[in-house]
């Protein structure tokens, strides 16, 4: 019988940091030190900058295409797209699927074991109650996690999830995460991760998937926003304010212990083959640039004086503005965005672009915003102070490399070194090339 499969896609872990505090500390680390033993390929990405992005690698991983096969440039962009991803393919052939969380992956399954989608991404989860209120209630609140602000039905779901799916023996790594929390807020990122693995491991358990897959997502929030604060060596060196991360804090450290946790609980499971991936990884970023979120887009946005239907927000500073299909109405709106700008003359929004029926754009003004920070909205001046949610100093920028780790016995399924991060597709599909149904 053919051994279940796992993929756990690390998004954007630098294995090179990794090694160097498992070099330095290796018993800290006995799951990092396991799989970093393993078989394992450095993948590569797009080469165009502005195409490295998560959720494109991820879409390349999930259907085997590159961004110039695919074409999905934007995260949630899969849920209008036809391809077909790799979920769908193994279920063609009569093996089981479930997944938690893929980034940019859209549920076309007919009958998944379990699917509970990326926090932005518009596609149903599978039919349980519980699939359908948590995926709820995580898109609330990490849509809503610069702005501090949960639901009580968020708030309601995510207590009874955790009473009905964390694992007891991560009890005590959920206090010290929820303690730590208020001073640091990185410590959300990190019990959240706990979570959706301890979710997947009660779901796995339960439903016996042969394959599965589960994204987190901490760790490239952790470098994008506390890369500097690494204990170890890393280049260019640029420190973040006090304010902004006490010193004397690690949150790479932080993020390799819960991360390891999560890990060992996976290596734990019988009769399984697993692949650990990274999609691309992030490198130190050599100057301080500040992102911030709208605190209320609708309102914001209603400043403008232009007709709109509904505004979705994204990741960080992206959202989506739908409209009508009036070519006029698009383009007025996509005007206005353009022209708003603080009285130091730098655009507010950037990244517009103009679609049938929406209109994609993104907060990009770079500098730290201040109670003397004001916008100019159809010549009137506005205080930006109180209408943004500080996100974070960028720390990390994005890589092309990637990591992939192949346990020993898919070692001979791995790629070719140096291989598009695509070609994951394919180490899967090879694996399941015998249709579960024609098996004796």
């Amino acid at each position: 019988m053919k051994k279940k499969l796992i993929l756990i896609e690390l998004n954007e872990v630098n294995f090179d940091v990794v090694q160097q505090y498992v070099e330095r500390s290796p018993d800290m680390f006995p799951a990092f030190r396991t799989i970093m033993s393993w078989e394992h390929r450095r993948t590569t990405a797009e080469e165009d900058y502005k195409h490295l992005e998560p959720w494109i690698q991820w879409v390349s991983a999930h259907t085997g295409k590159t961004f110039q096969g695919h074409g999905v440039f934007r995260l949630g962009d899969i849920a209008q797209s036809d391809h077909e991803q790799i979920f769908e393919r193994v279920e063609a052939r009569g093996y089981s699927v479930g997944a938690i969380s893929p980034m940019n992956a859209k549920n076309n399954l007919a009958k998944p074991r379990y699917f509970i989608p990326d926090p932005w991404t518009q596609t149903p989860s599978d039919r349980s109650w519980w699939s359908r209120n948590i995926a709820k209630s995580l898109s609330q609140a990490v849509n809503d996690n610069a702005n501090a602000r949960l639901s009580v039905s968020t708030i309601a779901v995510i207590l009874l999830a955790l009473a009905r799916f964390a694992s007891f023996g991560n009890y005590k790594e959920y206090i010290r995460l929820a303690a730590r929390a208020l001073t640091r807020t990185w410590s959300k990122a990190l019990f959240l991760d706990l979570f959706l693995s301890d979710l997947h491991l009660s779901l796995y358990k339960k439903t016996k998937p042969d394959f599965s897959t589960i994204f987190l997502n901490a760790g490239a929030h952790i470098q994008h926003h506390y890369f500097h604060n690494a204990k170890i060596s890393v280049h260019p060196k640029v420190e973040n304010p006090t304010w902004y991360c006490k010193s004397e804090y690690d949150p790479i450290e932080d993020m390799i212990i819960v991360y390891d946790i999560i890990i060992s609980k996976i290596l734990d499971i019988k009769d399984s083959q697993i692949i650990i991936a990274t999609g691309l990884t992030q490198k130190p970023y050599n100057y301080v640039k500040f992102y911030y979120r709208l605190n209320n887009h609708r309102a914001f946005l209603s400043m403008l004086g232009q007709s709109f239907t509904d505004v979705i927000p994204l990741m960080t500073r992206d959202f989506v503005i739908k409209m009508d299909q009036d070519p006029a109405s698009i383009e007025a709106m996509s005007k206005a965005l353009s022209a708003m700008k603080t009285e130091d003359g730098v655009p507010l929004f950037g990244d517009i672009e103009e679609r049938s029926g929406s209109i994609f754009a993104s907060l990009t003004y770079p500098y730290e915003i201040t109670e003397n920070t004001f916008v100019l909205i159809n010549g009137q001046k506005v205080s930006l102070f109180d209408k943004v949610a500080f996100v974070a100093i960028k720390n990390g920028m994005h890589d092309g490399r990637g990591f992939s780790f192949f346990s020993d016995g898919l070692a001979a399924n791995a790629p070719a070194e140096a291989c598009h991060i695509a070609s994951l597709y394919d180490v899967i599909d090879n694996y399941f090339d015998i249709p579960a149904k024609s098996k004796a």
